[in-house]
């Protein structure tokens, strides 16, 4: 429990300076952009009427950071800012805060990508472990050929074939929006199922393009698995196919879940392609139409949000597979 403790501390201070330098690069970007928008904003607003002081008060409030001064005493109100998420406010949102922009779009992401994933897994470990075991028949050379196909296509090219078909082609599934606008929004039947409706193409593009990395990995492993001694021993004492096949799986899946907690954190800034395709208003989205429209404060927020998920992913893949297998315990207990 110690090590484990240890082992957390020392993930949060890393995770802390990465935070920290991610928001620095963020911050000499869009001071480094020609024109410097900054002083173009301020500039525009002492135009239009403003006073330099409540122009210079009110891009502050805009980017997260004062404009007055020199570059590192900007740095320092904007690094000061983040430990109260003051993280500026839209252009593009009439003036709303960056963090509340961005907890609503997380919604719309955090729901579909964590629904295509786990499926994916699912549908992916067990198609892997038949993929393993039958690898010498006709089902695991299926299964194996399905896997790499679908491993090597891009996910927009996966998004757009799903949408041709199902939406133009055989038009059963709705391909525009998060959901039908002529139902109220509310826990009701019809908004509840529109949701659902809508996001079955998001979910399914999802699924499919991570499908064949966790079939091929997960048979990988298994394959290995099958090599180690404790299997062989089992097949000599007479134990169950069913049994073996219980010890395999479960062996064989544990360097998959630290790849799953990582794919998670990364997919949160994958799926511009994705959500640019269906018109869904999540991250990736966010992330795109804040750089079309140079909405620099929202663009560094929506950086700063997908590095704290990648980082926070990685801590707790870590700290699940320690907790997961008995090697990696036994041996921070040894340590400890």
């Amino acid at each position: 429990m110690i090590a484990i403790a240890r082992r957390l501390a020392g993930h949060l201070a890393r995770g802390v300076v990465m935070i920290l330098v991610v928001a620095t690069i963020s911050f000499f970007i869009v001071r480094s952009i020609p024109g410097d928008p900054v002083a173009a904003h301020t500039q525009k607003l002492i135009e239009q009427g403003m006073s330099p002081e409540a122009a210079e008060q009110a891009t502050r409030v805009l980017y997260g950071f004062q404009p007055k001064g020199s570059l590192w005493a900007q740095y320092g109100d904007y690094i000061s800012g983040l430990f109260t998420f003051d993280l500026g406010q839209s252009v593009t949102h009439a003036g709303a805060p960056v963090t509340d922009v961005l907890a609503e779009a997380a919604k719309w992401t955090v729901l579909p990508v964590l629904a295509g994933t786990l499926l994916s897994f699912l549908v992916g470990i067990i198609m892997g472990v038949y993929a393993a075991i039958k690898r010498s028949g006709k089902l695991g050379d299926v299964l194996a050929i399905s896997g790499s196909l679908l491993h090597g296509v891009p996910q927009y090219v996966l998004g757009l074939l799903l949408g041709a078909i199902f939406a133009t082609l055989i038009p059963i599934l709705p391909s525009d929006g998060p959901v039908d606008i002529l139902f109220e929004p509310g826990f009701n039947a019809g908004y509840i199922g529109s949701l659902a409706e809508h996001a079955v193409l998001p979910v399914a593009t999802y699924a499919l393009s991570a499908y064949g990395g966790w079939i091929l990995a997960m048979k990988s492993s298994v394959v290995t698995v099958l090599g180690d001694d404790f299997i062989l021993a089992a097949e000599l004492r007479g134990m169950k196919r069913s049994i073996i096949f219980r010890y395999i799986a479960r062996n064989a899946i544990l360097p998959l879940f630290t790849i799953l907690a990582l794919s998670l954190g990364l997919l949160l800034g994958g799926a511009v392609f994705i959500e640019r395709i269906f018109n869904y208003p999540g991250l990736g989205k966010l992330l795109l139409d804040s750089i079309t429209m140079r909405d620099y404060a929202l663009m560094g927020g929506a950086f700063l949000l997908i590095t704290v998920a990648i980082i926070v992913a990685n801590i707790l893949a870590d700290l699940f597979y320690s907790v997961i297998d008995p090697r990696v315990r036994s041996g921070e207990e040894v340590s400890a």
